[in-house]
């Protein structure tokens, strides 16, 4: 399958359900990424800035990462073993692009190699879990 395919160029908008999926991951990772700045100390009522530039360029990378990985087709939950395994792609990838923009001037906070870590694991725990238990839920309501 090529890339045009596997990103649904020529299709149109995605589905409803597509995009609650998606709206659904972007969720998971923004209560990730609070959650580990609350146990720094850092609240996103008193510093809404700060929980935004960690978010934004991990939500980028997850963007542009799942939706060339396919995660979003449809029929994608059909098969527990293969949302597991594109989800896990999309997460390692966009966890890097998110890496490289914390990186970069544009963002504050860098990437020093124990965030990397931490986030990589954690992120990868949390969304093939959610996105496992989805699908799994998913087969069974067919």
């Amino acid at each position: 399958m090529d890339t045009a395919t596997r990103i649904g160029v020529g299709r149109g908008l995605p589905d409803r359900s597509s995009l609650t999926l998606g709206v659904a991951d972007l969720a998971v990772l923004a209560a990730l990424i609070v959650f580990g700045q609350r146990s720094h100390d850092i609240s996103p009522v008193t510093d809404p800035v700060a929980s935004l530039e960690t978010i934004v360029p991990f939500a980028i990378g997850w963007i542009v990462a799942s939706s060339l990985v396919g995660l979003y087709g449809r029929g994608i939950t059909t098969s527990v073993p293969r949302v597991a395994r594109l989800t896990a792609v999309s997460w390692l990838a966009a966890a890097n692009v998110g890496f490289i923009l914390r990186a970069s001037p544009a963002f504050a906070g860098g990437a020093p190699w124990t965030f990397t870590v931490v986030m990589t694991g954690t992120g990868l725990v949390a969304l093939v879990g959610w996105r496992v238990i989805y699908a799994t839920y998913a087969n069974r309501s067919e």
